[in-house]
């Protein structure tokens, strides 16, 4: 598949999001723009993980690769920090075992400095799925892409979920970036291609926004979707003024060093850093950002790019 920069630009836009939603006061907290600021992040981090796993897997069924790909980019950052955690505040084994096996958010166990794993719980599990399921239907797979989406959807409307960090009520998020992976690789004709390359992506933007307010209510079921039209208006057609912003370098970096950031800014906000009353806190601040970028960098270049680079070899070894 060949390079989308688009797809960065999208990236760093939901870390900036995340960041925003987690460190900055963005309003008042009557109007739950923080929340929607977090909501509408994460809804394109995801998009954007279903989107591209599913173009891997569409180009190349070596599921060994895959899995060493995939667990090379999740694991070593995130339990070295589950190590730091539960070395200075211990806690259950049970607890444990739940963040280090990306299970914590199924019957929700998770710590406070670790509140934010909830998100790649939901990684790990779609990796799982996708995994066994073109293990044992091959092609037959994406077929059932649409089927699980919008099953997780009606589950959520019947249960009446606007947002919920398990897996059975946010993982429609990732399926719908599946799906367009399957439209953006003309697995359904070029009609729907058609379609949405014609659609600005101005006009999908505050929908995509409204459907992550918790006031829009039921609108919040139509989120991953919209989500997924927003990036792929970008992605098919690269015409519009937005792909212009999106492909800046600043957004290169920023994607680069994205679950670095979101990793280890979850733990420095419950520091000395992110406490204290209003103004004490927010004057602490630009600290606290400085130095979650500042470890990002070295983890990202450091350490997360050498073992992922050892893991493109070692799989590329094993498919020979």
């Amino acid at each position: 598949m060949r390079e989308i920069r688009e797809l960065n630009g999208w990236r760093a836009v939901s870390i900036l999001l995340v960041l925003a939603a987690h460190l900055l006061p963005l309003g008042p907290k009557s109007l739950q723009l923080n929340e929607t600021a977090g909501i509408t992040g994460m809804a394109l981090f995801f998009v954007l993980s279903g989107f591209l796993i599913t173009c891997f897997l569409l180009n190349d069924h070596n599921l060994k690769k895959f899995i060493i790909r995939r667990c090379a980019r999740i694991i070593p950052l995130a339990w070295l920090y589950l190590l730091i955690v539960f070395l200075i505040i211990p806690a259950a084994i049970a607890t444990i075992a739940g963040h280090f096996f990306f299970y914590a958010n199924l019957i929700p166990n998770l710590t406070d400095v670790a509140s934010h794993f909830w998100s790649l719980c939901v990684e790990m599990q779609f990796y799982l799925w996708i995994a066994l399921s073109v293990y044992f239907f091959k092609n037959r797979a994406f077929y059932l892409i649409p089927i699980a989406c919008l099953a997780v959807t009606f589950n959520s409307v019947y249960n009446g979920v606007l947002v919920n960090i398990q897996t059975q009520y946010r993982v429609d998020e990732i399926l719908a970036g599946c799906i367009l992976a399957l439209i953006y690789n003309k697995e359904y004709g070029t009609s729907v291609v058609n379609i949405i390359k014609k659609i600005n992506p101005l006009i999908v933007l505050p929908l995509v926004i409204f459907s992550s307010m918790p006031q829009s209510d039921w609108f919040n079921f139509f989120r991953p979707y919209l989500a997924a039209l927003l990036v792929g208006t970008t992605i098919i057609n690269s015409e519009w003024k937005l792909n212009a912003l999106l492909k800046n370098r600043v957004f290169d970096y920023l994607a680069t060093i994205s679950f670095a950031l979101y990793v280890i800014h979850g733990g420095l906000r419950h520091t000395w850093l992110g406490q204290g009353e209003t103004i004490e806190k927010y004057i602490k601040r630009p600290i606290l950002f400085a130095l979650t970028f500042w470890l990002a960098h070295i983890s990202t270049y450091k350490f997360e790019l050498p073992i992922n680079n050892w893991a493109r070899k070692f799989g590329s070894n094993k498919q020979r």
